[in-house]
């Protein structure tokens, strides 16, 4: 073979060779881990994976026997999962490792701790993997525990209570209620939205010591209800999704100074067509990788609103509210990737796939349905959000 022809075939295998590699790359399973009520059938932690070539999910599988594991989050490292559940008949925080063997991930029990004030809502490890937080919505509180270089539970450090309710909603807001925690980009704040206060209540954070100390808060329309939250991938803007008014809080954040200012508020559903519904409720609130858009789920509609994001303001104008083909969305999440969202039917017991247009931000169903006892929070790996 003359050379002009060698160079030629070694081009074309190493184009294939070179497609083959990028078609495997895109060909990823990743795990999703899910967490679910206590209500019946639910045992515990499930676990399922995506393809994400096409948007296929397994079946889900029973990862982890614990009663009402609700909310779960990731270590940095990506070796261990937290749970919020009751564990011995106590509520408490528990650890698990990551086991993966022969391409399956399963969960195998490392440490856990009593909350000491209650059930909690939500659960956030900090960047570093040093600090953990939990939210006690019943008891209003905000509780610190340490981890180990390991990833492991220590001890509790801290129960911060919060004070006092705005009053505005009857039955909802007349005490406190946690609801959210998590921490700002930079790992100097910690927040926590509280839905009987109206407030994000902002501390600062030391994660060497595992301590928080009170700082200030951010304050919602009254009768908001901050339930979740979200810093926009620059970290200048925050997301906070209001329960009680199915609305979205922008805030300007200064992060040198650990304020959070508010300017804009928008309807995730306008109140027309929520008259009819006996129950009405948002529920999660999420920033696509990209930075572009925001979605946040509507329970009672049943939908997940678009939002698009003003690159110059951070403020939210909406794109489109689409079905959820369930029932109450208690949460949804999206893949590391933003390719694909999977939305958690709590009463209708399903995991559903939506695929995401980039250009557009819009969600198309992507008739990838599974069955899920009771889902309540929507985990990937290595996503610890």
């Amino acid at each position: 073979m003359s050379s002009p022809h060698r160079l030629a075939a070694l081009s074309t295998f190493c184009c294939l060779v070179s497609m083959t590699a990028s078609a495997m790359s895109h060909a990823e399973e990743i795990d999703v881990w899910i967490g679910t009520s206590s209500a019946k059938p639910s045992r515990g932690i499930y676990h399922c994976t995506l393809k994400t070539d096409v948007g296929k999910l397994s079946e889900a599988s029973l990862a982890a026997e614990i009663r009402g594991p609700g909310f779960l989050a990731m270590h940095p490292k990506g070796h261990r999962l937290y749970a919020v559940g009751t564990l011995g008949g106590k509520p408490s925080v528990v650890a698990y490792k990551i086991v993966r063997e022969n391409g399956n991930s399963k969960l195998e029990l490392d440490s856990s701790a009593e909350i000491g004030d209650g059930g909690a809502a939500h659960v956030a490890v900090d960047p570093t993997g040093q600090t953990l937080l939990t939210a006690q919505y019943g008891s209003g509180s905000t509780a610190v525990f340490s981890l180990n270089d390991e990833g492991s539970i220590e001890q509790r450090t801290q129960l911060v209570k919060h004070e006092g309710g705005s009053g505005v909603v009857g039955g909802r807001q007349e005490a406190p209620h946690a609801h959210w925690v998590g921490f700002s980009p930079d790992n100097r704040w910690a927040f926590v939205p509280d839905l009987g206060m109206d407030q994000v209540v902002i501390y600062k954070f030391d994660a060497n010591h595992s301590k928080i100390a009170p700082h200030g808060s951010g304050r919602v329309p009254p009768g908001g209800g901050p339930r979740h939250m979200k810093f926009h991938t620059n970290g200048k803007w925050i997301y906070v999704l209001n329960e009680l008014s199915l609305s979205v809080s922008v805030f300007d954040f200064d992060t040198n100074e650990g304020t959070m200012h508010l300017k804009q508020t928008i309807e995730t559903v306008p109140q027309d067509q929520l008259a009819k519904e006996k129950f009405k409720s948002a529920s999660e609130i999420r920033v696509h990788p990209s930075g572009q858009y925001v979605y946040s789920a509507n329970r009672g509609h049943d939908t997940i609103t678009v939002f698009g994001v003003n690159p110059d303001n951070g403020e939210l104008s909406v794109i489109e509210r689409e079905h959820v083909r369930g029932a109450t969305p208690r949460n949804f999440n999206l893949d590391p990737s933003g390719r694909w969202l999977l939305a958690a039917g709590q009463d209708s017991h399903t995991l559903a796939c939506f695929d995401v247009d980039p250009a557009t931000g819009e969600l198309a169903y992507h008739r990838s349905i599974i069955s899920v006892p009771a889902p309540i929070c929507v985990l990937f790996e290595p996503d610890y959000r």
